[in-house]
C-alpha cells in the first residue's frame, strides 16, 4: 500500500511515456521491422508477389505488380532463391500471356507482354518463337501492303523513330518478313538519310551525345547504309573538339563543363576507356572541392560535391569515408551561414535560371541553362525557401526528359537527364527506378550488339548498365556471355 502510494505522484508521467512509446510502435513498425527483421519482410513481399502473380498483375506502375514485389524483396534479401525463382515465374507467365495474346489477334497485349518477358530475362528461344509468331499474324492481319503506306506516310510527316508507328520500325517489320522487298528497302534508305541529317544538325549545336544515339540507331537499323561513314566520320572529329573543350575546362575548374564534354567524348565511342578515366579525374577534382568546402564548415557544399563525385563514378570507399568524416564534422561544429552578399547572388542566379528556362534552356547549353543556375544558387544559399521551390519546379521537367529519351533509346542523353533529377531533389525510389530501367536498356541494346559479333560494344553496354545498376536482372548471365565470346574470339 505504501508504495502505491509513493507512486501515485507520478502516474500521469507513466501514462504519458506509455502513450508516447505505442504512438511510435505504430508510426515506426514497418522501419523497425525492415531492420531487425529483413527476412521476414522479405518473405512478406515474397507472398504479396505470389499473388499478384496468380492475379495475372505481372506489372503495375504503382508498385504492385508481381515483378516490382520480387524485386522489391531481392533488394532486401538478393540471395533469397525463392524471390530470383518468382521473378523467372513472372518472365514465363509474360511470355506465355504473350502467347495467347497472338492467338487471339490482340497484338498490343502481345507486345507488351513480350517486352516484359524480354526484360526479365525469359528464355531466349521461348521469346523469339511469340515474336515470330506475332510477326506473321501481324503480317496475316494488317498485311505489308498497309503496313507499307503507314511507314511511307510516317516518313512524309518526320516520325522516324521513337515509335511502333514510325517509319523506321515499320520498315524493319517489313523487312523481317520479306529482305527484299524492293519498296521497304528505298523507304528505309531514305528514312534513314532524313535521320542522319537531324544527327549532323545535332552535331552542328554541338549536342555530340544526341548525335552519337542518333547515329548508333541507324546503324542499328542499317549498317550498310552508304550515308553512315560520313556521320561516323563527322562524330569522331565533333567527339574530339569535345575532348579538347574539357581538357581546358577541367584545367580551368570547370567541373560540370568538363564532366559534359567528356561524355560527350565517350559518345564517339572510340576511346571509352579514355574518356572514363578523364571523368575520373573530373570524380576527384570535386572530392579535393568537398575537402576544401569541409575545412571552411560549408558542410552541404561538401556534401554537393560529393554527389557530383558520385554521380560520374558511381560510389566508392574513399566517397563513403570522406562523407562520413564531413558528416560527423557537421554534427560538431557550426554551419556557415550565407551572408547578405551570398543571398543578392543567389537572387541574380534565380532571375538568370528563370530567363532560361523560360527560353526553353532548362538542363542545356552547359553552364548557362536554368538547372546549372539553380545548383549555383543552392550552393550560396541552400536553405533559402526561394531556391527549393525552383528546384521543384524543375522536377517534372527532368523525369519527362529521362522518359523521352529512354523511349527513343538515348540512352546517354537519359542518363544525364536521370542525373539532374537527381540532382534537383528526386526522391531515392524513383532514382532506384530510374536507374534499373536504363540498365536494363543497356543490357538489351548490349544483347543485340552481341548477337550481331560486336564484342566491344557489348563490353561497354554491359559496362554502363554495370555503372548503373550492379543488380539488373540478367546481368551475371549476360557478362558471361560476352566473357565467353571474347574467349572465343581469342581462341586460335
Amino acid at each position: 500500500m505504501l508504495r502505491r502510494l509513493r507512486l501515485r505522484p507520478y502516474a500521469p508521467w507513466l501514462a504519458a511515456l506509455l502513450a508516447v512509446a505505442a504512438l511510435t510502435s505504430v508510426l515506426f513498425r514497418d522501419r523497425i521491422a525492415d531492420a531487425l527483421w529483413p527476412e521476414a519482410r522479405a518473405e512478406a513481399l515474397r507472398q504479396q508477389a505470389s499473388a499478384a502473380l496468380a492475379a495475372g498483375r505481372l506489372t503495375a506502375a504503382d508498385g504492385s505488380g508481381a515483378r516490382e514485389l520480387y524485386e522489391a524483396g531481392m533488394a532486401i534479401d538478393p540471395d533469397r532463391a525463392e524471390l530470383r525463382a518468382g521473378l523467372a515465374a513472372v518472365a514465363l507467365a509474360a511470355a506465355t500471356r504473350a502467347g495467347r495474346a497472338v492467338d487471339q489477334g490482340r497484338f498490343v497485349e502481345a507486345h507488351r507482354d513480350l517486352a516484359l518477358a524480354r526484360e526479365l530475362s525469359a528464355p531466349r528461344a521461348l521469346t523469339d518463337a511469340v515474336a515470330e509468331r506475332l510477326r506473321e499474324r501481324e503480317a496475316a492481319v494488317a498485311g505489308i501492303d498497309t503496313w507499307l503506306a503507314q511507314a511511307d506516310r510516317a516518313r512524309q510527316a518526320g516520325r522516324l523513330h521513337g515509335e511502333a508507328d514510325a517509319a523506321l520500325p515499320l520498315y524493319r517489320r517489313i523487312l523481317d518478313l520479306q529482305p527484299q522487298h524492293l519498296r521497304a528497302l528505298e523507304g528505309r534508305e531514305d528514312a534513314l538519310s532524313d535521320w542522319l541529317r537531324r544527327a549532323h544538325d545535332d552535331l552542328r549545336r554541338g549536342d555530340v551525345i544526341a548525335a552519337a544515339a542518333k547515329i548508333a540507331i541507324a546503324a542499328d537499323y542499317d549498317h550498310g547504309h552508304v550515308e553512315l561513314p560520313e556521320a561516323q566520320s563527322a562524330l569522331a572529329l565533333a567527339a574530339e573538339r569535345a575532348r579538347r573543350r574539357a581538357d581546358a575546362d577541367l584545367r580551368a575548374g570547370r567541373l560540370e563543363r568538363a564532366a559534359e564534354g567528356f561524355r560527350q567524348w565517350r559518345a564517339g565511342g572510340s576511346e571509352i576507356a579514355a574518356a572514363d578515366d578523364a571523368l575520373a579525374r573530373v570524380a576527384q577534382a570535386h572530392v579535393q572541392r568537398a575537402r576544401a568546402a569541409a575545412a571552411d564548415f560549408r558542410f552541404d557544399a561538401a556534401a554537393r560535391e560529393l554527389d557530383a563525385s558520385q554521380a560520374l563514378v558511381g560510389e566508392t570507399a574513399e566517397l563513403r569515408d570522406l562523407r562520413r568524416d564531413i558528416e560527423r564534422k557537421a554534427r560538431t561544429h557550426p554551419i556557415k551561414t550565407p551572408t547578405a552578399a551570398d543571398l543578392r547572388r543567389a537572387r541574380r542566379l534565380l532571375n538568370e535560371a528563370e530567363a532560361a528556362e523560360a527560353r526553353g534552356d532548362w538542363l542545356t547549353p552547359p553552364g548557362d541553362s536554368a538547372y546549372d543556375k539553380l545548383r549555383a544558387a543552392r550552393a550560396l544559399a541552400p536553405d533559402d525557401p526561394a531556391v527549393a521551390r525552383a528546384m521543384r519546379r524543375l522536377l517534372p521537367k527532368a523525369r519527362a526528359c529521362f522518359e523521352q529519351h529512354l523511349r527513343d533509346n538515348s540512352l546517354q542523353r537519359a542518363r544525364v537527364c536521370m542525373d539532374a533529377h537527381v540532382a534537383l531533389g528526386g526522391d531515392a525510389r524513383t532514382a532506384t527506378q530510374a536507374r534499373r530501367a536504363l540498365a536494363m536498356r543497356w543490357l538489351a541494346v548490349g544483347d543485340e550488339r552481341l548477337s550481331r559479333g560486336e564484342l566491344d560494344g557489348a563490353q561497354a553496354a554491359l559496362d554502363a548498365a554495370r555503372g548503373l545498376d550492379a543488380k539488373t536482372p540478367g546481368i551475371g548471365e549476360f557478362a558471361e556471355r560476352v566473357r565467353a565470346a571474347g574467349a572465343t574470339t581469342q581462341t586460335p
